[in-house]
């Protein structure tokens, strides 16, 4: 590689503002003092090691939503998170674990180190990892914050099998917009909440009760009841005619089993098992993985992280992007995609890819203010509220408005906010996250070694297909690399769906890929 591109790489890294606004230490007397092999390493990593972060501290948070409002506070957590996730983390943050062997990290799950404070005995129980420095090291399809490639799968061994056969593969999932499945994964919830309630009063009044359960159209089966005393009213619940969705009725829209009911459970998870950086709220004041670090993410870490990744830009659809002159689509590809949208619909995929829902109260809040959403304790047993997490300084923001990514300025002269979800004519939004939130048996082959969740081996959340057009490869482990690969991939309650796109002419299965791959993440770097 030739110095002189070298180093015009290089100075245009440290003059571009995304680099600027993650304090990129490295200037122009620094790249002449560096030697060519280094400036190569930092063109194609995108800058110099970040300067100390400071910690995240929640009280203060807490000090701006009340002298200054949510919206403020919203804003504040937001470039916080922003930093968090693009941080290249260190020993000296705590980054990666005493695994064992004299490793900090590995790809490789190690429940056979079960010697005194090596990977088996970390608390808590670790399930693969650590094995990354920064949130974007795995987050990076097409853009940061995106899925990863199959390079970037990693390995779990939750019940510490220490047997390869038994490992569980991950494929990484996209961070946008996170506030979408959560607030609606919230409201079908209470919806769940509601009639359960409505039953349990008829039991109590006549005896015995039944009622089948939905949520926003989408059906979970049905629970029973047995009055077994009147006064108390007492009653015997049958949970076993529920259909994928656990007893307490909680949808669960994060990770692939559908075994997380919000971001923050999900971050402070991934923290732990991917970078080996336990939050407060998940340890304590401990040191669990053994590398000599306490405290390594606080509870305002986790509430800008979570505040960060909910009010992401919502993946677009390439004719949206069109119709603002952000993209090239000629008349013959806009027809295949709207014929694949009508298509999609004939095969049945929107049966579970439910194309569009609608969000009552489109407001995400951190903490949330909906049952089974936040903790009323910390995994490390502390009361969140001595830790300053409290709904009376809650973080809000309207998903139809304040989202800072993607405000768009048109020809025209209007400014059209892309990254936000479309306003219904009631006060609610629409939201196009194509999932039900339910879990589903999708056959042998798609079942996982083991299944150590008790979830069920062949049991999978729907995944959501907003911008899937951008994050392939396909599948939980990956291997579907095309979007027709997957399809066919479908058994078990999606063998129905798999079968009427199979039995459709070519034209038409086509049309439907190119649907999907319609379905894109994307930023405008210019937008403001």
């Amino acid at each position: 590689m030739p110095l002189a591109y070298i180093f015009v790489r290089a100075i245009h890294l440290i003059e571009n503002p995304e680099c600027m606004k993650r304090r990129h230490e490295l200037t122009l007397p620094r790249l002449k003092s560096l030697c060519p092999a280094t400036l190569v390493l930092l063109a194609c990593s995108g800058g110099a090691q970040a300067e100390e972060l400071n910690p995240v501290n929640q009280q203060e948070l807490n000090d701006i939503v009340i002298n200054q409002g949510a919206n403020a506070a919203f804003n504040h957590a937001f470039e916080a998170g922003d930093e968090l996730t693009e941080f290249t983390f260190t020993s000296a943050h705590g980054v990666g674990a005493h695994v064992g062997e004299g490793r900090r990290f590995s790809r490789f799950p190690r429940a056979d180190l079960d010697g005194r404070l090596e990977w088996t005995k970390h608390l808590p129980k670790r399930e693969g990892g650590p094995n990354a420095t920064s949130c974007i090291a795995c987050h990076n399809l097409p853009i940061a914050n995106g899925a990863g490639d199959i390079a970037l799968n990693v390995l779990v061994d939750p019940g510490h099998t220490a047997d390869p056969a038994k490992f569980l593969e991950r494929n990484t999932l996209p961070l946008m917009a996170l506030g979408v499945p959560q607030r609606l994964a919230e409201e079908m919830s209470q919806e769940l909440y509601a009639q359960r309630s409505a039953m349990f009063m008829t039991t109590c009044k006549e005896g015995t009760g039944r009622i089948e359960l939905s949520a926003k159209g989408v059906a979970f089966g049905s629970i029973s009841a047995t009055r077994l005393t009147e006064a108390p009213c007492k009653i015997d619940v049958d949970y076993s005619g529920l259909s994928g969705v656990d007893e307490d009725l909680v949808i669960k829209a994060f990770g692939w089993k559908g075994n997380q009911p919000t971001i923050r459970a999900f971050t402070r998870n991934a923290a732990h098992n991917e970078l080996g950086l336990q939050a407060v709220e998940l340890i304590g004041d401990k040191d669990g993985d053994f590398d000599g670090i306490t405290n390594e993410l606080t509870v305002g870490d986790l509430t800008a992280l979570t505040v960060y990744m909910a009010g992401l830009e919502r993946p677009v659809t390439k004719v949206e992007l069109a119709d603002l002159g952000l993209q090239e689509l000629d008349n013959a590809e806009r027809a295949r995609i709207e014929l694949g949208e009508v298509q999609f619909a004939v095969a049945q995929c929107g049966t579970c890819h439910i194309p569009e829902m609608r969000l009552n109260t489109p407001v995400f809040s951190e903490p949330s203010a909906t049952p089974g959403f936040y903790d009323e304790m910390f995994p490390s047993g502390a009361d969140p509220r001595e830790e300053h997490l409290v709904a009376d300084a809650a973080i809000w923001m309207d998903m139809t408005i304040d989202q800072p990514n993607n405000r768009i300025e048109t020809s025209s002269g209007e400014t059209r906010h892309l990254g936000a979800l479309r306003k219904a004519s009631d006060g609610g939004a629409l939201a196009n996250w194509f999932t039900d939130f339910k879990r589903h048996d999708m056959g042998p082959h798609l079942a996982d070694p083991d299944d150590p969740l008790g979830i069920g081996a062949e049991m999978w959340l729907t995944r959501s297909l907003a911008g899937v057009g951008s994050t392939g490869p396909w599948m939980h482990d990956g291997s579907a690399t095309t979007l027709d690969e997957a399809i066919r991939m479908h058994a078990g309650e999606g063998a129905a769906s798999r079968d009427a796109y199979l039995a459709l002419p070519e034209a038409d299965r086509a049309a439907i890929v190119a649907f999907l791959d319609n379905l894109v993440i994307y930023k405008n770097e210019e937008a403001h």
